[in-house]
């Protein structure tokens, strides 16, 4: 296919922007770059038209302070423009962080296949502890299936970069790619108390469940191809071959008619 037009959308959580720019550069895309709030005029099918596919490396429905986060309610106007604009087929694709976006709307979660809780809260019908992080662990990627996106890679590869004991909607999303980490308690480190305590690499008192080792799926929702990787935090990632194979198709799939016509057949 030709090369992809996106637009590329960030702002929520710090990341390292001279790095994670020229990995966009080293790409087969045109890349247009906006920033959120400005990036919700974009979310409707009129907007959005001149872009083949978004790619999300936001966190909107944050606001962080002194005592901890804030959410943010999206507005209807705003629910209903985004839906449209999956109604109309855009294709997606969520990196990273963009997995804790609109926490306090249940449906952005669908819309990924899952969520990075930054505070304990209701997911599903379930009350659920606040979600663990890790930065800049090594670990062997597997392959879990032949697909657009994972062509091109080995079976297997390496790479450092934070994880996340996070919520993954496991029966609503295809699986792609698997770590070999252990996504256990006691190797991650509560997201409240960072943002509320301060304390940065604290999980005494912290309890979570097992949770899924998934760090590449896609999904449709309504009419739209979804993507999400959870890799891209590290600037060690931004320069992995395998993780920019692993991205440019990601974006390529999304942008593409077979992709398309696969989430209107769904």
């Amino acid at each position: 296919m030709a090369t992809p037009n996106i637009l590329l959308v960030t702002k929520g959580h710090p990341f390292e922007r001279d790095a994670f720019f020229s990995m966009f550069d080293a790409l087969d895309v045109n890349w247009t770059h906006v920033e959120q709030p400005a990036a919700r005029l974009f979310f409707s099918p009129d907007n959005a038209e001149p872009y083949d596919a978004l790619v999300m490396y936001d966190m909107p429905g944050i606001h962080f302070g002194a005592g901890g986060p804030d959410f943010e309610t999206p507005t209807d106007v705003y629910k209903n423009s985004l839906m449209s604009l999956l109604e109309a087929g855009k294709g997606m694709v969520f990196m990273h962080h963009a997995i804790a976006g609109w926490p306090a709307w249940e449906e952005y979660a669908e819309i990924i296949g899952g969520r990075f809780l930054y505070m304990a809260g209701e997911l599903r019908g379930q009350s659920l502890p606040d979600s663990g992080y890790r930065h800049k662990v090594t670990h062997s990627v597997s392959v879990l299936q032949n697909h657009p996106i994972t062509g091109g890679l080995p079976k297997s590869f390496n790479m450092t970069d934070e994880l996340y004991l996070s919520e993954v909607f496991e029966d609503s999303v295809i699986p792609l790619l698997a770590s070999d980490y252990h996504f256990t308690r006691d190797n991650f480190y509560s997201a409240t108390k960072a943002v509320t305590e301060g304390k940065m690499f604290d999980n005494e008192g912290w309890q979570h469940d097992d949770a899924s080792n998934l760090v590449g799926w896609v999904k449709t929702y309504r009419n739209s191809p979804i993507a999400y990787l959870q890799g891209g935090d590290d600037p060690e990632a931004y320069t992995n071959a395998h993780y920019l194979k692993l991205l440019e198709n990601a974006i390529h799939w999304a942008a593409s008619e077979a992709a398309l016509s696969w989430a209107r057949d769904s």
